[in-house]
């Protein structure tokens, strides 16, 4: 069994090993160290220390050099990536090579951002009393990073938090989600080799939830980046320390609108990857449908159909389309969720029951109560739910009724509906004849209301972590 080391160099012995199961058949695939808020003091000095010596700053031409090595590297290692990242994650192995191939467009896009950077030259001169001065603006790295991950995505979502820091000149310390730390550390360990020293990124696997408390509010952090619940993660914010940045990507319960004039089969196909994709776990897994009342029954049946020809079974597996959940305590409260909607009068049209300890077949449920957890909340699972409307204004308002919004989707071939849902939807992002999930590294990324707080994508999380620096210069002769 392959045991990972603490990757926080000159570190004393780890304070214990952790299992790191596969959420399949549960078996124990590797252990990785852990550490306690003496390591957390060493990782948190060791990169503030690095950043507080300006002399220690890698320049730009070393930055794009050692992302050009992590790019060469990772492509070489793709499928074997790609393998672990479907293991420990549950996430399909052909949706774990779609994850590895966007990882390395990320890394990609991480050096369009460094050849691109620019500052500014502000007009300072523009009145009597400031004549003769001249002024520009350069870009400098905003402080330590410290990133908390989710385990949905273990590979592309450490490079989406980690890459942009790097790429702006700042130490990171990241901590992977611990059901799904081994993406995080084998990248790691590729830009290391890559020529990166290991000082400018740590990893910290800690051993309770104290001592990650204590890596993220320290006053030497300069930016928080989070990719979790929105209960740790507003919790977290409320504690960091005054002046500490923050960016912050939490789950929504994305709504579709399917208006009278859509194309029905065009909308079945899409939204079954949206609805099961990865079993679910995906913050803007499309999770509420709202279709039309006159094309409610011929939706469901092929929704249906779509849902039941899926594949249920063993992520690393070529042939399964919808793996475990992460955890069995998570499957059963998938399952109690449902048999709720059950119980209030939701009807089950297919799914509803667990195939084995962390797989749950597709699941329908066509219009269960508004105040059912299901409605309510994020579900998180391989559950949609699908609602009857007769009035577009009706749908959108239903469609906006909870604090959670995100990435939202619209069905129709008519410009107008299409005009109206967009202007009126709560969402950062609004798909067109396509699933709520989609998304490319380069766009916006934004959890809006208690989904999220700032913009994610590689370019927009690359300029959060910097500051825009001022020179004046008065003479004279300007």
């Amino acid at each position: 069994m392959d045991r990972f080391p603490l990757l926080i160099p000159h570190s004393d012995e780890p304070a214990g090993w952790l299992d790191v199961h596969n959420p399949y058949d549960l078996s124990v695939m590797a252990q990785v160290a852990t550490g306690d808020s003496g390591h957390i003091e060493q990782a948190l000095t060791s990169a503030h220390d690095l950043f507080s010596n300006r002399d220690n700053w890698l320049h730009l031409d070393q930055r794009i050099d050692i992302f050009s090595k992590v790019i060469h590297l990772v492509s070489k290692q793709k499928e074997e990536l790609a393998q672990s990242a479907a293991a420990e994650g549950g996430k399909p192995l052909q949706d774990s090579r779609i994850e590895i191939a966007r990882a390395i467009e990320g890394l990609k896009l991480c050096i369009d951002c460094m050849r691109g950077e620019k500052g500014s030259m502000p007009v300072v001169d523009g009145s009597a009393a400031t004549r003769h001065h001249l002024a520009f603006t350069t870009l400098e790295p905003i402080g330590v990073v410290v990133a908390v991950s989710a385990f949905n995505h273990p590979f592309n979502l450490i490079v989406h938090q980690i890459g942009p820091a790097l790429a702006a000149g700042c130490p990171v310390i990241v901590k992977p989600s611990g059901d799904t730390p081994l993406s995080c550390l084998k990248l790691a360990r590729l830009f290391h080799q890559a020529g990166l020293p290991e000082e400018w990124l740590q990893v910290a696997i800690t051993e309770s939830t104290p001592v990650a408390e204590h890596l993220v509010t320290a006053q030497r952090v300069g930016f928080f980046s989070f990719i979790g619940s929105a209960k740790v993660g507003w919790m977290l914010r409320s504690k960091l320390a005054p002046g500490t940045r923050c960016a912050l990507e939490h789950g929504g319960a994305a709504p579709v609108i399917i208006a009278e004039d859509a194309d029905l089969d065009q909308a079945i196909s899409l939204l079954a990857k949206g609805a099961f994709y990865h079993a679910g776990q995906v913050c803007v897994s499309t999770q509420r449908i709202y279709v039309h009342k006159n094309l409610s029954k011929a939706f469901l049946k092929g929704l249906t159909q779509a849902a039941n020809k899926l594949i249920v079974g063993d992520p690393v597996d070529e042939k399964t389309d919808v793996g475990p959940l992460i955890r069995p305590t998570e499957a059963s409260r998938i399952i109690d969720w449902i048999n709720e909607a059950r119980g209030q009068g939701a009807t089950v049209v297919c799914g509803g029951q667990k195939i084995r300890q962390t797989c749950i077949a597709p699941t329908i449920l066509y219009n269960p109560p508004e105040a059912c957890k299901v409605s309510q909340n994020e579900i998180f699972g391989p559950v949609v739910c699908v609602y009857d409307f007769t009035d577009m204004d009706e749908a959108i308002e239903r469609a906006n009724s909870l604090p959670l919004a995100f990435q939202a989707a619209v069905f129709s071939r008519n410009q107008d509906t299409i005009f109206r849902a967009y202007k009126r939807l709560n969402a950062s992002a609004v798909m067109v004849n396509q699933h709520t999930a989609f998304r490319t590294d380069g766009m916006p990324f934004a959890g809006l209301k208690q989904s999220g707080l700032g913009v994610g994508g590689i370019h927009h999380t690359f300029r959060d972590m910097q500051i825009e620096k001022m020179l004046v210069m008065h003479s004279p002769e300007l």
